[in-house]
């Protein structure tokens, strides 16, 4: 087997880190600018930037995508196993039975859990979800968090009364935040099922091979 460099190997996942990083950042100095603007419009005084990365702004605006994702992800992950699309790329076989229905053998090469078997394995052949929902559930509180203290340095600064967290619950604000990002997430996992039935990317594995059928499901 060729040998490869650790960025060969892990280019993928890099590019992508370095994308987020990136954009984590000018999203944070382009919030910060904008928050600031706001709290001079209504005569206070401004943040420095350290100051405003601990503000419900920035944990809001920040944790409103991340829950969306991880959303959207998590139900990826586990819809895939029993619903099909006939002809997409993303789907499994309508007939035919794959590798990743097969219960896990235990080999020199398996993943520890497997080799344990038990509860642990049981655990781990769940975990990809698991883990996905978790996240999804910690952004989720994380953006309420933030959306909810932002709120209330706007009522403070309006001289308006503090809310409490369940009565912001039954705001509109929070709830339009989450369902105007669940619903991009859930469009865009639908554009890719179905663009796979008929459009093709040379290369990628992501889209089926160029020359197969419409109508072939899985890559």
């Amino acid at each position: 087997m060729k040998k490869h460099g650790f960025l060969y190997r892990n280019s993928l996942s890099l590019v992508f880190l370095t994308l987020f990083l990136l954009t984590l950042v000018a999203q944070a100095l382009t919030g910060w600018k904008e928050h600031n603007q706001e709290l001079q419009d209504e005569h206070a005084l401004a943040l420095n930037f350290m100051a405003y990365l601990s503000t419900g702004h920035f944990i809001s605006s920040t944790f409103e995508n991340f829950q969306s994702e991880f959303l959207q992800m998590a139900l990826y992950v586990i819809l895939t196993v029993g619903l099909r699309q006939q002809g997409s790329a993303e789907s499994k076989s309508l007939d035919e039975s794959e590798d990743v229905d097969r219960e896990p053998i235990a080999s020199a090469d398996a993943p520890g859990p497997v080799k344990k078997g038990g509860w642990l394995l049981k655990l781990y052949s769940y975990s990809l979800s698991i883990a996905f929902i978790g996240l999804f559930l910690i952004s989720w509180g994380l953006h309420l968090y933030g959306s909810w203290v932002d709120h209330n340095d706007k009522q403070q600064l309006q001289g308006k009364a503090f809310q409490s967290l369940f009565a912001y619950l039954g705001e509109p604000n929070f709830w339009f935040e989450t369902f105007q990002n669940w619903q991009s997430e859930f469009l865009s996992v639908l554009s890719i099922v179905v663009l796979t039935i008929f459009l093709r990317q040379k290369g990628s594995p992501e889209s089926k091979p160029v020359d197969a059928p419409h109508m072939e499901t899985g890559k």
